[in-house]
């Protein structure tokens, strides 16, 4: 009897302790919620979703190049080389009113540059008139066309003016010629404005009129109605949440059911007790287990393999592992540590332990098993296993590739001067061309490609690894609308504005690894000059200013041998292609592998011929000097070429 009512007891407190801890956990606010609250600069709208408000608001709450700041009470976005004012913003069709700032606080407000939205990710919400300012002219138009004096801008001998359609200049035979800039300006006509009432107004009345902007991104329309707010947490679309009175009344009455549930599992609860505690990776896992019933796998309790991968016991991996000693690290990265391992047949391995308690791991290790399962290719690690959702941890178990990354092998722990000779370099290239190019033809899209994620064997074969953030691309579709990921200064950076995914995003990155190849410096580099410290901008300057020699590693012998300094000229003209800001002007890989595979081609072709008068051939290029790019007829004979993006490449 006295057991029985200390159960009761328990029970009673075991409740009023949920219960506590329930209500308080629902009803705490995420942080990232209040951080992203609707800020004001004084004047204009709320700022919220998709912009942020810099100093008042975190990075996390909008998109980047949404960022906005306070100036005078006024909230300013930098658009082409100019900032604007933001005079109010229409969430609900998502577009904005946008004025030029110089209007405002120029003492002569004329703009100075020509408004367009290339690298944007906005476009103009509604026809707009073009309005364009000329300064500095010898001549004056007839006023038949309507000029609009820039006062502030003109003397005896120059007169500045602003005109609606220069078009109607031409054919009042005014010349161009005779002034020495102009800028064009976009105007809206706004409603119930008719268009002879703009030529009435003073041409500064006109550009505070401004005009609307639209942009493009993901609906924050339900978290709203939710309660929450949008932002990002780890570069992906997330709803932070907050709280209400109506959450409150749905937790209490949540809360209330809880508790009688809770009761009923109590003794089983005491049952278990005893019973062995796996890892939150484990609980997280259970969509793997969905998978399994819905087909796509067997069921691990009574079979050995998930999705057709092998599962590893997790004992078995840990006695591999050596417990996952420190001195088996091979590598450590966002997902996880890699460990070598040797596993009880005597196979060498490297094991990822990914990092637990997170469910974008679980994510990311779904996504890995789920892509290498079905692929089989010489040039991609092979997945040779993983754990199952019983285990005490996420882990991934690879083929063990001995001689260590690219990356290691150009600028890393492993760069010595004259141990990667051009030729493998190109190999290397080829090889990875292979991999991407499979890739595509697969549907599938890297979206990490680096010279870290390429690892070389004993002979410096190429194996492509690191799936985690790799996306099956649907078919019949041009691109995926998703929040950008990748590695810093490989990331393609239409990608990175318009956060539309495409395989010709894979080729951009390619193209910095190419270069990495050629110069052996590294894709980011903080040290080089602030113009320099991404390689592909540093290399697109260099080539576009026949620069190429500034930029080859001086070991590969670019200057004394001619044969190594038409290739690697031919593999940074490919490269130059790979890096063009517009993905239609990029080749697919596929092109992009038979290019290379041509320029190999081509050096085996005539190498004996070469070596038979190799000493009058290097005497004439060492007097020409250096070869040098010609970007413009590379752009020539790619854009040529069918560049209409295709979900394979």
């Amino acid at each position: 009897m006295y057991i029985l009512k200390l159960n009761k007891h328990l029970h009673i407190c075991f409740l009023i302790i949920y219960f506590t801890t329930s209500v308080k956990l629902a009803l705490s606010v995420d942080p990232k919620f209040e951080a992203c609250k609707p800020q004001t600069c004084g004047n204009g709208p709320h700022i919220s979703y998709p912009f942020w408000l810099s100093h008042q608001q975190e990075s996390f709450c909008g998109y980047q190049n949404f960022r906005i700041t306070c100036r005078e009470k006024n909230p300013v976005l930098r658009i082409s080389n100019d900032d604007y004012i933001i005079r109010e913003i229409f969430y609900s069709n998502n577009s904005f009113l946008v004025a030029n700032n110089a209007v405002y606080n120029e003492k002569c407000p004329v703009p100075h540059h020509n408004f367009t939205l290339d690298e944007t990710p906005f476009n103009f919400a509604s026809d707009r008139i073009d309005f364009s300012f000329f300064y500095n002219c010898t001549s004056k138009p007839t006023d038949y066309v309507y000029p609009f004096p820039v006062d502030c801008y003109s003397n005896r001998s120059h007169h500045s003016f602003a005109v609606f359609h220069k078009e109607a200049l031409q054919h009042a035979n005014f010349s161009f010629d005779s002034c020495q800039s102009s800028v064009t300006m976009p105007a809206e006509m706004a409603d119930g404005v008719e268009f002879s009432s703009l030529l009435e107004m003073k041409y500064t009345e006109i550009l505070k009129m401004g005009f609307l902007l639209n942009w493009t991104g993901h609906s924050c329309s339900s978290c709203k109605k939710s309660g929450g707010r949008c932002g990002f947490n780890e570069n992906e679309f997330v709803c932070f949440c907050g709280r209400d009175w109506k959450l409150k009344i749905i937790i209490g009455v949540c809360a209330a059911f809880a508790g009688i549930a809770v009761m009923s599992v109590i003794c089983f609860f005491y049952q278990c007790r005893n019973r062995k505690k796996y890892a939150p990776s484990s609980l997280l896992f259970r969509n793997i287990s969905s998978e399994i019933s819905s087909g796509k796998g067997k069921d691990v309790e009574k079979g050995s393999t998930f999705l057709g991968v092998h599962l590893f016991s997790y004992e078995e991996l840990v006695e591999a592992t050596k417990n996952f000693d420190s001195s088996k690290e091979l590598g450590d990265g966002g997902f996880g540590t890699v460990y070598y391992g040797e596993l009880r047949d005597g196979r060498a391995v490297a094991v990822k332990r990914l990092y637990e308690s997170n469910c974008r791991r679980v994510e990311q290790f779904m996504n890995e098993v789920e892509i290498l399962a079905h692929l089989r290719h010489r040039n991609l690690v092979s997945l040779y296993g993983c754990t199952s959702r019983r285990s005490h941890e996420l882990l991934l178990v690879y083929e063990y590739i001995p001689n260590g990354t690219v990356a290691d092998h150009l600028h890393g722990e492993r760069a010595k001067p004259g141990e990667l000779p051009w030729p493998i370099r190109l190999n290397i290239a080829i090889e990875t061309a292979y991999a991407l190019t499979y890739l595509h033809a697969s549907e599938i899209i890297h979206r990490d490609v680096k010279t870290n994620n390429i690892l070389l064997d004993k002979n410096f074969s190429v194996k492509v690894a690191d799936f985690g953030l790799s996306r099956l691309f649907p078919r019949h579709v041009t691109h995926v609308s998703t929040a950008p990921q990748g590695t810093p200064g490989y990331v393609d950076p239409e990608y990175h504005q318009c956060y539309q995914l495409t395989s010709k995003s894979d080729v951009f990155s390619f193209g910095v690894v190419l270069m990495e190849l050629v110069s052996s410096m590294p894709a980011v580099d903080i040290t080089r000059h602030r113009h320099d410290i991404n390689l592909s901008t540093m290399a697109m300057n260099r080539i576009q200013n026949h620069a190429l020699h500034e930029l080859v590693d001086p070991s590969l012998g670019f200057d004394s041998d001619s044969r190594v300094r038409k290739m690697i000229t031919a593999v940074a003209e490919l490269a130059f292609q790979c890096l063009q800001h517009e993905k239609d002007m990029r080749p697919s890989m596929a092109d992009v592998l038979e290019e290379l595979k041509a320029i190999q081609s081509r050096d085996n072709e005539t190498e004996k011929a070469e070596k038979k008068d190799s000493a009058a051939d290097d005497a004439v290029l060492l007097k020409n000097g250096p070869l040098t790019l010609s970007p413009d007829t590379v752009t020539i004979n790619w854009s040529s070429r069918n560049t209409t993006p295709n979900a394979s490449g």
